[in-house]
């Protein structure tokens, strides 16, 4: 039987699952794998940069799951430092350059997966480029502006967007004992949330000494005599000192390298795959991660949402279906957590503009409540936002902000979602009780109840 090549291009989540899940079902005698990596690490978790910036996580290799060197010892030939700079779909190969030293080389494959990851989104600024200004995406990055932080001097932080990796870079800087400034250019922080609900986020930041400010579009990132970044100024006239800019603006679809091999790209010019994650058209070629569009099973239509949880079952499912097996991926809710101090965040499903954008008609109702019994001690209060669908009452999402214990509630939503609950069902739930987790009618539930009333009430 003639052994087959295996290129994977991207050595973190998806990519690096897959190329592990395929080599535990066929055996370097039925299947050569190759990984080619731009970066210096592998199979890392970037959701934890801000943790190990701030301080809670003691060290950059705490992040990494798996080394280059333990790849290789199970059989994959992975090369980091080099970057695949074409595909060649109709020869079945790929260019890639050594960035150490130049030379380039190309490397023909029967099966190729596409694991290219997602990139900070960059706006063409003046001093965009400036020594003191970073992007967080990768282990790189992230040691990049640890670098910075341990040359610089001045204590002044501008984070330039207030999305997760903005409202979490806030923390890690404050933490590190930065005077913290973000700049945003929504009605309020956290745009994943509707503004009433990201409201509550930014009067909890102002309130631990983070300085929020809305409606601020950043036009210039100026500069000392050296090239570094000292301000960043905005379109109302105003300077914001900083030692150092971070760029939290959310990240985009690294897809350059599949668009100018003609492979399909969505609205949000994320790859689209079927199913297997295999990309449309394409007999040979898999795509998962920060680089493709799956389907919202809500909205019922292809969204990019760069998850490191997607990532991995991305990576499963193409790795299984390279290596002989079956597996699919059938989409996701939209579900993300987050934090900023001691006020916890998460989502799933739509929010107003989604549902809006959809189609749908849906009603609202927000409740306020607290994580545990009222009369438990260290009970803090959390506030849960639900939409529903105006006719049938089919549950769309679910938004909360609060304090300990308020977050992991959202599971409880994403799993209703995912089965296409309605809102009277999901009040039925039976969910645990006791005091020192849950009032007796647990948040969710609360919330509900009010929504169940509000589509009772809307008719037809």
């Amino acid at each position: 039987m003639a052994t087959e090549r295996l290129v994977v291009v991207g050595g973190d989540a998806a990519g690096m699952s897959a190329a592990s899940q395929a080599r535990r079902l066929k055996g370097p005698a039925e299947l050569e794998i190759v990984a080619f990596e731009r970066g210096h690490f592998t199979s890392y978790s970037a959701c934890g940069i801000p943790y190990w910036v701030g301080g809670q996580v003691a060290g950059r290799d705490d992040l990494v799951a798996r080394t280059p060197e333990e790849h290789r010892e199970r059989g994959i030939d992975l090369r980091t430092g080099t970057e695949v700079l074409e595909v060649d779909v109709e020869g079945g190969r790929v260019r890639a350059r050594d960035l150490d030293g130049g030379s380039e080389s190309w490397t023909g494959y029967d099966k190729l997966v596409l694991a290219t990851g997602a990139r900070p989104v960059r706006p063409r600024l003046p001093g965009i480029g400036a020594h003191g200004v970073h992007g967080i995406q990768t282990l790189d990055d992230g040691q990049r502006l640890m670098d910075t932080l341990e040359r610089t001097q001045g204590r002044r932080a501008v984070v330039v967007g207030a999305g997760y990796i903005g409202v979490e870079m806030a923390e890690a800087l404050v933490l590190r004992g930065y005077e913290v400034t973000v700049l945003h250019r929504g009605e309020q922080p956290m745009a994943t949330l509707d503004p009433d609900m990201g409201g509550l986020v930014h009067r909890a930041m102002n309130g631990m000494g983070i300085r929020t400010v809305s409606r601020a579009e950043v036009t210039k990132i100026l500069t000392d005599e050296e090239g570094r970044a000292r301000s960043v100024a905005t379109a109302a006239g105003e300077e914001y000192p900083a030692d150092v800019v971070v760029l939290g603006l959310g990240v985009e679809p690294r897809t350059a390298l599949a668009r100018s091999a003609g492979l399909p790209l969505g609205t949000a010019g994320g790859l689209l795959t079927d199913l297997s994650m295999r990309v449309r058209g394409q007999e040979n070629i898999w795509s998962g991660g920060d680089c493709v569009e799956v389907l919202d099973l809500v909205a019922g239509r292809p969204r990019h949402i760069p998850l490191g949880t997607h990532a991995n079952k991305h990576g499963q499912v193409i790795g299984s279906n390279v290596g002989g097996g079956y597996a699919t991926f059938p989409g996701v809710v939209g579900t993300a957590v987050s934090k900023v101090c001691d006020l916890e965040i998460a989502r799933t499903g739509l929010r107003e503009r989604d549902a809006r954008e959809a189609g749908l008609r849906f009603v609202t109702a927000t409740i306020t409540s607290t994580n545990t019994a009222g009369y438990y001690p260290g009970a803090v209060e959390m506030t849960v936002k639900m939409l529903a669908e105006r006719r049938t009452g089919r549950l769309l999402g679910v938004q909360i902000v609060g304090g300990a214990g308020s977050a992991k509630r959202v599971d409880v939503a994403a799993v209703a979602l995912t089965a296409g609950m309605t809102v009277e069902q999901v009040v039925s739930l039976d969910l645990g009780y006791a005091p020192p987790f849950s009032p007796v009618w647990d948040p969710v539930l609360v919330a509900a109840r009010k929504a169940v009333t509000a589509v009772r009430s809307a008719g037809v």
